[in-house]
């Protein structure tokens, strides 16, 4: 994938979010556009020309844009001309890309955004040092937006590399798999999409019981967001993800689906069952064969209903905030990522 083709799927999505809004598609369009300027910029600013190559190579790479795009929204239910909307989106985004710098090291991953991830071209170490840096640079820009802004931003970065670490070592005695599941996209993913929505909405002066429905929408947003990237990781094509396909369960990530079948006595899993149970991580024919069975296995339905409820939630979650087209367009979102793995 381009990165004009990468960028065009974050248009398409605008589009479908605000289907006969054209004034707020002009808005969020524009907005987006100097994200994107804003971006590009902060990465150049590197002292080192080669920090800024390797700092700029997915941001350069495109994407959604899904947080600053939130972001944008945010800042809708308050002065979405206010002072520093722009520079909340960037954080938002400098976080996430952040994220993925080290995500792609923990999971030794090729590809991202349809170009060689940051590992795989400069490696391991350099990718978390350049991670490191992008949350840097965060921090520093988050120190020019509204007080709140700072502890926000604080916030959400504690919560992922808390996730990140969960993750990384497994849940403990106690815990049951699925809890912990949970616990870690909470964390890694529902904590960023949730501080995308409220930046937006602090920067732009909304009232503090917006803020706190958009946080509550976030985090359910978030988690079923979540769940459909792990059903596309076993249904999509390399090419449709700008990824492996599988990738996560290549490097014995387990993911919804495969937690699911783990858990219950899927009839008819006993294969697929004993596939996952004897491997941490899957290359080759076993990697082939446990896909196209977790592609027809039960488990898939019942993660889509799990995201389903998250969804409903999500959509109750925006009951205080006043009627408008960025509400209907948060609302959209919800229909947007339940689609996206039919």
């Amino acid at each position: 994938m381009t990165a004009l083709a990468a960028r065009m799927r974050g248009r398409s999505i605008i589009s479908r979010l605000v289907v006969g809004e054209s004034a707020l598609e002009r808005r969020v369009l524009r907005g987006l556009e100097q994200v994107e300027t804003r971006l590009l910029k902060c990465a150049g600013e590197a002292e080192d020309p080669r920090l800024a190559e390797v700092a700029g190579h997915l941001i350069a790479a495109g994407g959604k844009r899904l947080r600053p795009l939130l972001t944008l929204l945010g800042a809708e239910f308050g002065d979405v001309r206010g002072e520093g909307v722009i520079e909340a989106a960037v954080v938002a985004e400098l976080i996430h890309t952040a994220s993925l710098h080290h995500d792609d090291v923990m999971d030794e991953a090729l590809l991202r955004h349809g170009v060689s991830s940051v590992n795989a071209r400069w490696g391991n170490t350099v990718a978390v040092r350049s991670g490191n840096w992008l949350l840097a640079r965060a921090a520093r820009l988050s120190a020019s937006l509204a007080p709140e802004a700072i502890p926000l931003q604080a916030e959400a970065s504690e919560r992922l590399v808390r996730g990140q670490l969960r993750e990384l070592v497994g849940p403990d005695g106690a815990e049951r798999r699925l809890s912990h599941y949970f616990a870690v996209i909470s964390d890694k993913s529902a904590s960023l999409i949730s501080l995308s929505l409220r930046l937006g909405a602090v920067q732009a002066g909304a009232p503090a019981g917006v803020g706190e429905a958009l946080a509550a929408y976030g985090e359910h947003l978030g988690v079923a967001f979540q769940i459909s990237d792990d059903l596309l990781d076993i249904t999509s094509s390399s090419a449709e993800l700008g990824k492996e396909q599988g990738k996560d369960l290549a490097v014995g990530v387990a993911g919804l689906p495969v937690l699911l079948v783990l858990d219950d006595a899927w009839p008819g899993d006993e294969e697929l069952r004993s596939l996952l149970s004897g491997a941490q991580a899957m290359r080759g024919q076993q990697h082939e064969r446990t896909l196209a069975l977790l592609q027809r296995s039960g488990c898939m339905a019942r993660a889509r209903g799990i995201m389903d409820e998250r969804l409903a939630a999500a959509c109750a979650s925006l009951g205080p905030l006043p009627p408008g087209p960025a509400r209907k367009a948060l609302e959209s979102l919800c229909e947007f990522v339940a689609t996206r793995t039919a």
